[in-house]
C-alpha cells in the first residue's frame, strides 16, 4: 500500500463560478485560477500523484501552458487517474477536507463524494468529504480563499513498486 497527500488553496474572486470536487454550487464569488480552480480536485490529484511518487499537479498541469486555461479538474482528475491506472495502482479509499468559511458546504459533500467515487472507480463509501471553517482567522476565515487537503491510499496488485 502507498499512501499520498494533496493540498491546494486559491483566492476567492468575483465574476468566477464555485466549483468545489466537481460540484457548481451556488455562490457570490469563485476561486481564482488558471483552470477552473477546483481545490479539492486538485488536492486529490496532488494525493494521487505523491502516493504515486510523480510529484504535483503543476509538473503535470502547468499553470504556463495555455491549453489548461480554464480546463475542467474532472478532467484533470480523469487524466491523473489514468496515469495511477497504467502504474497498476488503484484507489483503496480517500479522505479530505474542505476548509472554507463560506458557503456553507455539507450539504454538497454527498455529491462530491458521488462525483469524486465515479472518477476514481470506487465506491461512494469509500470517498469521505468534510468541510470546516477557520473560525474566522487567516485568508480562508477572513473568506478570502478556500483550500483542500486529502489524503488517499493507494494498492497494487503486485507487492513491488517502481
Amino acid at each position: 500500500m502507498r499512501v499520498g497527500f494533496g493540498y491546494d488553496l486559491h483566492r476567492l474572486t468575483h465574476g468566477r463560478k464555485l466549483v468545489l470536487g466537481g460540484v457548481t454550487i451556488p455562490f457570490e464569488k469563485g476561486l481564482l485560477g488558471h483552470s477552473d480552480a477546483d481545490v479539492l480536485l486538485h488536492a486529490v490529484c496532488d494525493a494521487l500523484l505523491g502516493g504515486a511518487g510523480w510529484g504535483d499537479v503543476g509538473r503535470h498541469f502547468p499553470d504556463t501552458d495555455v491549453k489548461f486555461k480554464d480546463v475542467s479538474s474532472t478532467a484533470l482528475l480523469a487524466q491523473t487517474f489514468q496515469m495511477i491506472r497504467e502504474k497498476g495502482l488503484s484507489v483503496n479509499n480517500l479522505d479530505a477536507t474542505v476548509l472554507a468559511e463560506a458557503p456553507r458546504l455539507a450539504p454538497y459533500c454527498q455529491a462530491m463524494e458521488t462525483h469524486i467515487a465515479k472518477l476514481l472507480e470506487i465506491e461512494p463509501s469509500r470517498v469521505n468529504i468534510k468541510a470546516t471553517t477557520m473560525e474566522g482567522v487567516g485568508a480562508i476565515g477572513k473568506g478570502e480563499a478556500i483550500a483542500a487537503m486529502c489524503v488517499v491510499g493507494l494498492v497494487s496488485p503486485s507487492e513491488t513498486f517502481e
